[in-house]
């Protein structure tokens, strides 16, 4: 199969590198959930690339945690586990709330942010839940982008791929995103009005309630596989 989308020129990315980038957005906008059965024939069609270039990228996922390799079954996208969790919310705090002490209202990242807080205002009107937390993921992007530092950046988008992943096991997504869209908007404002040491205040709080939340369902659900596993033993 011909392979789409190679770039010209000696500094594009190698092609199995794209296509991984592609398959994180996919992860990071909830098109990919925890658990799915990565198909080659599906993948390899709607991305237009060959499957040899496909398995690279699922082994270039595989080495971030974002997929999982299982003998004679395939690929899988990965179930973050709880250390996973506590993980990535240490690292957001240690990258996001300094970044945001950076901020101020004329910044190219206020726009994303202020762009992302309408995207997540509009899909609650529709009450598509997915879409509002696909536009709070764009808004912590934003704030990460206000280090300009293009390692940190790329290194957020793993994190971000990661976190989705962990959003993805709550079954009740208004209950986790909502909220969230009323302390983006705080944060924002603070921005705006010139305060980005109190736009952080708000964010370190933020973080330890998503957490909190985010644990808070992850604790249920392995009670709740506990449970069935040992109503299963004879």
């Amino acid at each position: 199969m011909e392979e789409q989308g190679q770039a010209s020129g000696d500094r594009a990315a190698p092609l199995s590198e794209q296509t991984a980038a592609r398959l994180r957005t996919m992860v990071i906008e909830g098109e990919l959930v925890p658990g799915q059965r990565l198909s080659e024939v599906r993948l390899s069609g709607d991305l237009g690339v060959s499957r040899n270039t496909l398995r690279e990228a699922f082994r270039l996922l595989t080495r971030e945690g974002l997929a999982r390799h299982e003998p004679h079954r395939g690929v899988f996208v990965a179930v973050p586990s709880m250390a996973a969790i506590l993980d990535i919310y240490r690292v957001r705090r240690l990258i996001e709330v300094p970044a945001l002490t950076k901020a101020f209202p004329r910044h190219r990242a206020v726009a994303a942010m202020r762009k992302a807080v309408a995207e997540a205002e509009a899909a609650r009107e529709r009450r598509d839940w997915r879409a509002v937390g696909s536009a709070n993921m764009r808004f912590h992007a934003a704030v990460v982008t206000l280090t300009e530092s293009p390692r940190l950046i790329a290194f957020y988008t793993q994190v971000a791929a990661e976190l989705r992943l962990a959003f993805g096991l709550l079954s009740d997504l208004e209950q986790l995103h909502e909220p969230f869209i009323a302390e983006n908007t705080a944060i924002l404002s603070a921005i705006e009005r010139g305060d980005p040491e109190g736009a952080a205040v708000l964010l370190t709080a933020y973080l330890e309630r998503s957490e909190r939340t985010v644990l808070s369902a992850f604790a249920r659900i392995e009670d709740e596989d506990d449970r069935r596993r040992r109503a299963l033993v004879p």
